[in-house]
């Protein structure tokens, strides 16, 4: 599949796969300056790309595994949403969970990106649903007892 990218910046890199499987691009910090992210605090951090996804596709803006574990840095929204039809700068929205203040520096991989399709459903509104041995069982209902 091909997507196309507009680089809204000079500086911005192109999302790049990390090995021939990989499912996530990488995302990668378009900023002038190293950006420091207190404790429990959320950065808007601009990656200097917008991109056109073809009708039914997603981007999704999944963490990296290596930053949410070595610095606590995650998206806020825990999955990014880019629709296929938004033309606007792709940006992540990161998050701090630890206690200590992080750096993302110049040109960092700071969240990947997931390209999977969708469906757009038609709600129904129906007085009545199918049954289920599950039935209204709601948060831990399907665990051992």
């Amino acid at each position: 599949m091909k997507v196309n990218i507009k680089k809204l910046n000079d500086k911005a890199v192109v999302p790049a796969y990390g090995s021939a499987y990989a499912a996530g691009a990488d995302l990668y910090a378009c900023i002038e300056n190293d950006v420091v992210i207190k404790p429990h605090e959320t950065v808007l951090i601009p990656t200097g790309i917008a991109l056109e996804l073809p009708v039914g596709y997603a981007g999704l803006i999944y963490a990296r595994s290596g930053l949410a574990t070595k610095k606590g840095l995650a998206p806020a929204n825990k999955v990014g949403v880019v629709d296929c039809d938004y033309r606007g700068e792709v940006k992540v929205s990161l998050h701090n969970h630890s206690g200590i203040a992080q750096t993302v520096a110049v040109g960092e991989r700071v969240a990947q990106l997931v390209i999977t399709p969708y469906i757009t459903a038609e709600f129904v509104t129906v007085d009545e649903l199918s049954e289920t041995v599950r039935g209204a069982g709601g948060f831990g209902s399907t665990g051992s007892k």
